[in-house]
């Protein structure tokens, strides 16, 4: 009797290590394909001044929040919006704006937007996201541009 009960004890053993495996392997590739989209982000913008650029927007804020480019170059620009058009605040729509460059860029809910420009001016330019969450003034949704 006391083998059976062993032999019991051993599987059932098993089993909880088995299912806290499944669990643990679960979680961990969730972590990844959420992280996925800023790891690449990071990865493109860690080499400093660039001539291609991808921004990720949610109602969480712009990643990266500051970009560095070259003047005179082009750069083209990958906005991905993160949100889903059922977003309370703005039906899951962003918008990339740079007044004093004159850029306005409207990217629908769980879209690409991808748009070329040459910037002419060194300096910094305030860019942000005036359709939901706060709009301009909310700090998240706002980012540098470093025009080199």
């Amino acid at each position: 009797m006391s083998e059976k009960k062993t032999s019991r004890q051993g599987g059932q053993a098993l089993g909880r290590r088995l299912g806290v495996f499944v669990v643990l392997a679960v979680l961990g590739m969730a972590l990844y394909l959420f992280a996925l989209p800023y790891l690449r982000t990071a990865a493109r913008s860690a080499s400093g001044a660039t001539s291609q650029v991808v921004l990720r927007i949610s109602m969480s804020g712009w990643q990266p929040t500051e970009v560095r480019v070259k003047r005179g170059e082009p750069v083209t620009v990958e906005i991905v919006n993160l949100d889903n058009r059922f977003h309370t605040d703005g039906g899951g729509w962003h918008n990339f704006v740079v007044e004093a460059l004159g850029i306005e860029k409207r990217v629908p809910p769980k879209g690409t937007l991808t748009f070329t420009f040459v910037p002419e001016r060194a300096g910094e330019y305030l860019f942000y996201c005036d359709i939901c969450c706060g709009g301009k003034d909310n700090p998240f949704m706002q980012g540098k541009l470093v025009v080199l």
